[in-house]
């Protein structure tokens, strides 16, 4: 079954976003290193093509992602266009601040000092880590920070000590998610609204997606003997090792798929990243129309 959300909210913040895009200098935006094409919204980046803004993805979360994917990730973004990409995950905030900000000088020179400070709109979809990276670039708590996605409804201004002024807006997804991998990734990530699947769904589709990339996570966490057969026997045989099972002996697959998603959310089963950069040609080019979005852009503003 295809995943699809997109909540009300997120309608106002995409026309805020076009509009915002029209008086900054750049886009920061934040990606989940365990599935960081995925959690790559292509509405950014066919606004910021439109307006010729270059970009800074943060890889987020690398603490919890495949040591070896991360460094091919950071590669591949650093071959799309306009774009630079940083790990971040496994230093400390208050470095990787001064590593933010030393990289954001760097992609717009042109804007120095009090009188011209860069201005950034920071963006991504929900549960990326964007409000937790606000606070850690502002040294103190300014945005709210929750596993529930959603969280952040309002754009935000706020200016740091250097003087550059930041744009953090909500977790922002695009209308329509085309490819039904994507909304199961998505989904296990953390990403999309509980109401918007079926966590026994999710739950077998971590259990595919492991078993052929990581099967030794599998084996060890769950103590298995095996991972042959059907997915669901597989699910089955966690939920009795964990207990999910109700009275009769019949399988509480409601509580077993709880399991396995916070187990993978959590990073209990280890660093684990869902998908490869060689899996993908890239990201949407200038050439695809901003009139697709429903968005209508304004005027760039200067200063």
């Amino acid at each position: 079954m295809a995943i699809q959300w997109f909540p009300g909210h997120m309608h106002a913040a995409r026309k805020k976003v076009a509009e915002t895009l029209a008086r900054v200098d750049m886009v920061i935006e934040v990606v989940d290193a365990r599935l960081p094409h995925s959690s790559c919204n292509p509405m950014i980046n066919k606004l910021r093509s439109f307006r010729q803004r270059p970009s800074l993805v943060i890889i987020n979360k690398t603490d919890m992602a495949d040591p070896q994917l991360n460094q091919a990730w950071l590669n591949w973004f650093r071959q799309q266009p306009q774009t630079n990409a940083m790990l971040l995950g496994e230093e400390s905030r208050g470095s990787a601040g001064s590593r933010i900000a030393e990289m954001c000088r760097q992609i717009v020179p042109n804007r120095t000092g009090a009188e011209k400070p860069i201005r950034a709109l920071i963006l991504g979809i929900p549960n990326v880590g964007k409000s937790t990276l606000m606070n850690a670039l502002m040294k103190r708590r300014i945005a709210n920070v929750a596993d529930t996605p959603g969280v952040t409804k309002s754009q935000q201004r706020v200016e740091l000590a250097d003087g550059t002024i930041l744009y953090d807006t909500p977790g922002l997804l695009w209308p329509k998610l085309e490819s039904e991998l994507t909304g199961y990734r998505l989904a296990l990530g953390g990403s999309i609204g509980r109401n918007a699947y079926d966590e026994v769904d999710v739950a077998w589709f971590a259990l595919e997606t492991l078993r052929e990339r990581y099967p030794d996570v599998l084996l060890q966490r769950y103590k298995l003997k095996t991972l042959e057969g059907e997915v669901e026997d597989v699910f089955n045989a966690i939920a009795r090792q964990r207990g999910a099972v109700m009275s009769g002996g019949r399988i509480d697959e409601q509580k077993a798929a709880e399991i396995i998603i916070t187990d993978f959310r959590s990073g209990n089963l280890g660093r684990l990243t869902l998908e490869r950069p060689d899996e993908f040609t890239g990201l949407p080019t200038m050439s695809q129309k901003l009139a697709d979005l429903d968005v209508e852009p304004a005027e760039d503003e200067e200063d």
